[in-house]
């Protein structure tokens, strides 16, 4: 026990530990992301990378260092990113790159991150492409890519046993991706499957009417879904009111992410089969301190960009405490096999592909709540470890060229 006479001395220690810190040059991370164009997801990302910085900045941050965000809006164009890129490496100093949503932005930086040698973890887009055919020694990825989360929820779909398929998908990489990966993966399954429609709609401008009406024309089995945030709320309403989901089984990627269900409402789709974030009933330890650490600073829950944002930030804050500074080739090095702990459980960077094993929720949607407060979640979930959804090292080899 302390004795009372102790106690202002270790107030001011603390107090000069904590300026010895703030005084010391910081570490500079450049993040930059599509904070305008998708801000469902994005804005609880922001806020998340914020606790994160706070929380290690209180611990001491890294190596005596505080960590500083330098954050920049891509306006959802490429160029832009790459821009923004150069800015930060070249001005802001950072010593490393982290965001991107938008899997064609995500590559446009992976790329800058090869040519320029700095590290990039890309903390969201899900292209294969960016670990596999554009991987790079300087490329690292948070979410589980395109190929883990369709092969996620492939078993599912088998387990129906629909032979007839509708497809609608927003015509960009990801979209494509997941499309193709769905169909390579159900063939493997289900030599018999077929895949009666195929709807690409330009990203946040779908026209549901149309679209809708084309897929009930060709009278689906069932619905593989890659749409999300505003396109997504206007295909469940178009298709509710137009019948399309009646009788027929909908398997969705994404849509059991809080910031793309919560909008819909009472008007949620009950019984799809989705990937998502239950974070209402994920009773672990260390779910439950982060849950309580955002709602204290936020006063409101978590999304699914919330862990993201959160991981992104500890995981750049490891990987420099484990290079011990900020040289960008020890940084990569000390990123490849590199464990973490996540409110989500601990996972890995795996030296094959730079590729993280974070994992994601996969259940089935339905409706909860009375009145006003009515709408959709997610039950009978599981959480699929993203190192169990993983090609073999030997596929790996032939996807990813030696660079």
């Amino acid at each position: 026990m302390f004795r009372t006479s102790l106690l202002p001395s270790l107030f001011v220690l603390s107090a000069l530990l904590g300026a010895s810190v703030h005084a010391a040059e910081p570490i500079r991370i450049g993040e930059i992301n599509s904070y305008k164009s998708q801000p469902a997801f994005l804005e609880p990302y922001r806020k998340a990378m914020l606790l994160a910085q706070e929380q290690i900045n209180a611990a001491g941050g890294v190596d005596g260092r505080p960590l500083e965000l330098v954050i920049r809006d891509d306006n959802a164009t490429p160029g832009d990113a790459v821009r923004a890129a150069e800015e930060l490496v070249s001005r802001e100093h950072v010593a490393l790159l982290a965001g991107g949503f938008l899997s064609n932005i995500g590559l446009a930086v992976a790329d800058f991150a090869r040519q320029r040698k700095v590290p990039f973890l890309a903390s969201e887009p899900l292209t294969d492409k960016i670990t596999w055919a554009n991987g790079n020694r300087y490329t690292f990825r948070l979410r589980p890519s395109t190929w883990m989360q369709v092969s996620m929820l492939v078993p599912e779909a088998v387990k129906l046993h629909r032979k007839r398929w509708a497809i609608v998908y927003p015509n960009y990489e990801y979209g494509q991706s997941a499309v193709e990966t769905f169909k390579t993966l159900m063939k493997a399954a289900q030599p018999d499957v077929e895949f009666v429609a195929e709807q690409a709609t330009p990203l946040g401008k779908l026209d549901a009417g149309p679209v809708v009406q084309a897929l009930a024309a060709s009278k689906p089995d069932a619905i593989f879904n890659v749409l999300f945030a505003t396109d997504l709320t206007k295909f469940v309403r178009e298709g509710e009111t137009r019948g399309l989901f009646k009788g027929r089984e909908v398997v969705s990627l994404l849509s059991g992410e809080p910031e793309y269900l919560e909008p819909l409402g009472a008007e949620a789709p009950e019984g799809w089969i989705v990937t998502g974030y239950p974070w209402y009933d994920i009773k672990t330890p260390e779910h439950g301190a982060f849950l309580q650490a955002y709602r204290k600073k936020y006063g409101e829950a978590p999304r699914q960009g919330s862990v993201v944002g959160y991981v992104t930030v500890y995981a750049a804050a490891e990987a420099i405490r484990r290079a011990g500074g900020t040289d960008p080739e020890k940084i990569v090095d000390a990123f490849r096999n590199m464990p973490l702990k996540t409110p989500w459980g601990p996972i890995v960077f795996r030296p094959q592909d730079n590729q993280s094993t974070l994992g994601a929720f996969v259940g089935r949607t339905a409706l909860r709540g009375e009145g006003a407060k009515r709408g959709g979640v997610m039950v009978d979930y599981h959480y699929a470890d993203g190192a169990k959804y993983q090609p073999s090292d030997a596929e790996v080899q032939k996807l990813r060229p030696a660079r």
